[in-house]
């Protein structure tokens, strides 16, 4: 056998193993997520996706990418499950198995992006990425399809974008660049893919150049036109006039939040221990010193890698640099509907994960090839941790089997959450439970006391008891907390017009028309209002 088929003979070898590395990450993904592919739908599936009338439209994809009526700009996103529900209905296991498909197609992504980055053992932190228990909450929740679709597109970004680098194709920058809309049209926490880039070309030759800024830039236009986009979707489509509701504080209070969220998912990202579908929701005083201490231990921590970025400092910040980038649209500056209940998520750390997976593999990788040459201790030390991490993320997909084992765990673990109790308080008004549903209610409403939903949901539950006249007192609160409240409106009347009270029922049903003129069942009880009273 001559050279020249010597090299094609270990480029085929090679070829096989690369292939062979990858499907072991997606056997092991699909492993680790059995249970996920028996669950059911969960919490916001029903209106996103079950309930939601674009998704059941005919016209549903011009709606969701040339109009505003959607909750999000997430049209890749929405578009994907769209064409699903004409293929799997009211049949949770198909959009499961393609979240955890996706899911495990993105790990393999982040492998080869980390190869090309020169990253020791980066097809184990790919591997801890893929069956870090963290990330079920963002691939066991089917309507989190958007973490893990953007992942895909957001990983070939990186890829290509470094592909480029390295031989200076322009193809590869193309691509790039297309790859980032598309990640962006599936979710827009990835807008800060620019700054990573940068934080790449950092890695790979010790500087941002000149040139590196002026090839960002495109990148970086299209990143704050998403940006945005996003943010208009939040405050007027999500929050709307709920503003209050979500986050009133100052920003001293926000700042200070930051810097405790990065130490939580740090925490939640080293240690898994006792996740949960919903954190408690902090309350932060800005007047007390203790408060900016996390924030100000971080920015000690960077300020001392920074200052050894040259020796053995680089690694870290490189890591830490991304996490903290990748966290940043999340970390509380701009409010996000899911901060009425916590200011902290699992889902919201599904990107800049990549760091922690990375930094571990990395220190394990290094540590290997200088110290345990001809030995098999870490090898078996990281395979150890793999298979716990794999345990632990069956045991929390598991969780996700219907709305009435997720909500039980959660409670078990944040007994003080608004959301726990308000949805516990709805899944047993569904089972006809009122009175259970009526305390559950009541807990919500000790914790906040100024939430106009939870109000209407308790008063709901009143009147299927008989309790009219404490119902229709729950209704009128919640008018008076939120003032616009359709629905609320609507319910009013239905009580009042089960009493007799016609006409005020009436009235009740036309201002909830005249606030919201589509609302279906303003319109069927003012016609039936109107029946009653012979017009």
């Amino acid at each position: 056998m001559n050279a020249h088929q010597r090299r094609l003979l270990m480029g085929k070898a090679e070829v096989i193993k690369t292939w062979l590395m990858g499907a072991l990450i997606v056997v092991a993904t699909f492993a680790a997520y059995i249970p996920a592919m028996r669950a059911g739908f969960v919490y916001d599936d029903g209106p996103l996706l079950t309930d939601n009338p674009f998704i059941k439209a005919p016209d549903g994809l011009y709606r969701f990418w040339f109009t505003t009526e959607p909750p999000d700009y997430f049209p890749m996103t929405w578009t994907l499950l769209w064409l699903e529900w004409r293929l799997w209905g009211m049949h949770p296991a198909g959009y499961h198995v393609v979240n955890i498909l996706l899911h495990a197609v993105g790990a393999v992504l982040i492998w080869r992006v980390l190869e090309r980055l020169h990253i020791p053992a980066a097809w184990v932190a790919a591997m801890i990425f893929a069956v870090h228990p963290v990330n079920v909450q963002s691939v066991a929740w089917i309507t989190e399809r958007k973490n893990v679709l953007a992942m895909v597109f957001y990983a070939l970004t990186l890829l290509w974008y470094v592909r480029f680098q390295s031989d200076r194709r322009w193809r590869w920058y193309a691509l790039s660049i297309g790859a980032f809309l598309l990640a962006l049209l599936a979710k827009t926490a990835v807008v800060m893919t620019p700054f990573v880039l940068l934080l790449c070309g950092w890695w790979l030759r010790g500087r941002v150049s000149r040139r590196d800024v002026l090839e960002s830039v495109p990148f970086f236009i299209l990143g704050a036109t998403f940006s945005l986009v996003g943010v208009w979707f939040q405050y007027n489509r999500v929050i709307g006039s709920d503003y209050h509701m979500v986050r009133d504080d100052s920003f001293l209070s926000r700042l200070a939040g930051a810097g405790w969220a990065v130490w939580f998912y740090l925490y939640k990202a080293f240690l898994p221990y006792k996740l949960s579908f919903v954190y408690p929701r902090w309350s932060i005083d800005p007047s007390r010193p203790l408060s900016y201490v996390p924030g100000l231990v971080l920015v000690g921590v960077f300020a001392v890698l920074w200052w050894y970025r040259a020796g053995w400092a680089r690694p870290g910040l490189f890591a830490l640099g991304y996490y903290v980038l990748m966290l940043f649209p999340v970390l509380g500056f701009f409010n996000i509907s899911y901060m009425r209940y916590s200011l902290v998520a699992d889902h919201w750390q599904y990107f800049s994960i990549i760091g922690v997976a990375t930094f571990v593999a990395g220190v394990f990788g290094y540590a290997h090839r200088r110290w345990s040459t001809g030995r098999r201790g870490l090898p078996v030390v990281m395979a150890a941790v793999v298979c716990l991490l794999s345990v632990l993320t069956w045991r929390q997909a598991r969780l996700y089997k219907d709305e009435n084992t997720l909500w039980r765990d959660a409670l078990a673990k944040t007994p003080n959450s608004l959301l726990v109790h308000w949805s516990m308080g709805n899944l047993l008004f569904k089972e006809g439970k009122h009175a259970e549903a009526v305390a559950h209610y009541t807990e919500a409403l000790r914790i906040r006391p100024d939430d106009a939903e939870v109000r209407c949901t308790l008063a709901n539950a009143l009147a299927e008891q008989g309790k009219t006249d404490q119902a229709i007192s729950e209704y009128q609160e919640a008018l008076r907390i939120k003032p616009d409240f359709a629905e609320a409106y609507v319910n009013l009347g239905s009580v009042l017009a089960s009493q007799g009270r016609t006409d005020e029922a009436i009235a009740y049903y036309q201002e909830a028309l005249r606030i919201k003129p589509d609302l279906a069942e303003a319109h069927v009880n003012l016609g039936n209002a109107w029946v009653a009273r012979g017009e």
